[in-house]
């Protein structure tokens, strides 16, 4: 039988907004909501949280998630990747006897995140390498702008000056919510960029990065606003 791992990543030295992992968002800590989805969808055999913080730890654990293991110092600093974080916790799973045959790596700020999406993109993953949830550039990218050496303005790429919006190929970024993705291969290529990566794409109503305060208003926003639908 295939077995699965949520693994909710949760830091404690975030700097521009102190505290965010467990700060409070719509009445309750922002990582409840992560833990509660992975909970709810009732596919994992393990729901997980990586931190290097006790009050984090405990957070979690309130919320029913399990802290086996405290984050190393190395994967805790500013320069460690979400891969160097996932990479250790499969590590340490593994010395323990545990493997998992898929993995699910959700961010902690990521209150969007709902059980029906987990479900929906762990599906998707016995047809694929690894899954990540996508949003459209709400501008498109072919028409920017940037300053030429006198700092004056000039059409990075003149030819689409006149071109339509709707006949410009979309471009898609990374939403930052999570990544599900076969264990066998990200050990083997070390990311969850695997060749045979496949799409969720997401309404930009539901997605939002989450770096200052102002993220933060607008992200209770958008969120008040997708439950109330």
């Amino acid at each position: 039988m295939s077995t699965s791992i949520a693994i909710i990543t949760a830091r404690g030295g975030s700097k521009r907004i102190p505290r965010k992992n467990i700060k409070e968002f719509c009445g309750k800590p922002i990582i409840a909501y992560s833990i509660e989805a992975a909970l709810k969808a009732g596919i994992f055999d393990e729901v997980m949280v990586s931190t290097d913080d006790e009050e984090i730890a405990e957070v979690a654990r309130a919320a029913g998630a399990r802290v086996p293991f405290m984050r190393s110092e190395a994967s805790a600093g500013d320069y460690a990747s979400t891969d160097d974080v996932i990479m250790e916790v499969l590590e340490a799973y593994r010395k323990q006897g545990r493997e998992f045959d898929t993995f699910c790596c959700i961010y902690p700020t990521a209150p969007f995140v709902t059980a029906e999406k987990l479900q929906k993109a762990m599906g998707l993953l016995k047809q694929a390498d690894s899954v990540m949830p996508v949003v459209a550039f709400s501008f498109p990218p072919q028409r920017c702008m940037v300053l030429n050496e006198e700092g004056e303005l000039r059409m990075k790429w003149p030819e689409h000056a006149t071109t339509r919006s709707q006949d410009l190929e979309p471009y898609y970024h990374d939403c930052g919510q999570f990544y599900c993705c076969k264990t066998s291969l990200f050990m083997e290529y070390k990311t969850t960029d695997l060749p045979h990566m496949i799409p969720m794409i997401m309404s930009e109503l539901e997605v939002q990065d989450i770096d200052n305060p102002d993220d933060w208003e607008i992200a209770e926003l958008k969120y008040q606003k997708m439950v109330n639908k």
